[in-house]
């Protein structure tokens, strides 16, 4: 009793005063362990095939070439590299690399800028070559199998997309991976996956199916004809993916509004 008309003895000013303070420090470091928290890329690839060579008794020889050169298995594949993470970066190493095909050409883009990506110093240094020399084989195999990049700005949500003509050194499809180095950054490869309004089809379908969860909770609290509820859950299953995908992008923006 004695404590409980001590509370009530604070003046209302200061329990608001002490409520908001101790919600302020709450939400500050809920803030700083969302902010400090590990960032994460992910990146896919994709190959296309450009042309086969090929010896056939009945269709004849087919022979593909690249400025002038057999490839027998050439192959255009497609990187997208994302920063999925709540953080900034700078001056992030990007390296792609291959055992199994030779990198001839290339092609770098970061996304929604007309900005492309530089090679490292160091990558620019092993490639060097003094006027008037051919490169060395140790040179022309690390061109043939990797590259080396320098992301200046790596903002969150950003994405970049690296294209590289390649011949497979055999008939399966080609391997080219993606290592990134920079403190604090895990880096994930995902398989490539349909969107639906820009989200992953599996994300979008997960959320709309706890949409339409909750929705029927709902209803069966104030519909009693069960042809309704069969004919609701019906036709929300049919768009369930579009609310979903929808939440999600909501979500994302929150998240984003929260991390600054």
């Amino acid at each position: 009793m004695f404590e409980l008309d001590f509370l009530r003895a604070i003046p209302h000013g200061y329990v608001s005063a002490i409520a908001g303070g101790v919600g302020g420090i709450f939400t500050a470091w809920i803030t700083q362990r969302v902010l400090n928290r590990r960032g994460t890329f992910s990146y896919f690839v994709n190959h296309e095939r450009v042309g086969v060579s090929t010896e056939d008794a009945i269709f004849g020889s087919v022979v593909v070439t690249w400025n002038g050169n057999p490839a027998s298995n050439l192959y255009l594949s497609t990187i997208e590299l994302k920063n999925e993470s709540m953080n900034d970066y700078e001056k992030v190493i990007v390296r792609a690399y291959t055992n199994d095909a030779l990198i001839l050409s290339e092609q770098t883009h970061v996304i929604e800028t007309p900005n492309v990506l530089e090679w490292s110093e160091a990558f620019k240094k092993q490639l060097h070559v003094e006027m008037g020399k051919s490169p060395t084989s140790a040179q022309m195999n690390i061109y043939n199998s990797q590259r080396e990049y320098v992301v200046p700005i790596m903002n969150r949500g950003q994405v970049i997309k690296l294209t590289y003509l390649n011949s497979a050194k055999s008939s399966n499809t080609p391997s080219i991976w993606l290592s990134v180095t920079q403190k604090g950054v895990r880096l994930k490869y995902r398989t490539p996956q349909k969107l639906i309004l820009g989200v992953p089809q599996p994300h979008a379908a997960i959320v709309g199916v706890l949409i339409g969860l909750m929705g029927m909770v709902g209803l069966v609290m104030f519909v009693s004809e069960p042809w309704v509820l069969v004919a609701c859950a019906f036709s929300f299953g049919l768009i369930a993916q579009v609310p979903g995908a929808y939440t999600v992008k909501i979500l994302r923006k929150l998240r984003e509004a929260l991390g600054g």
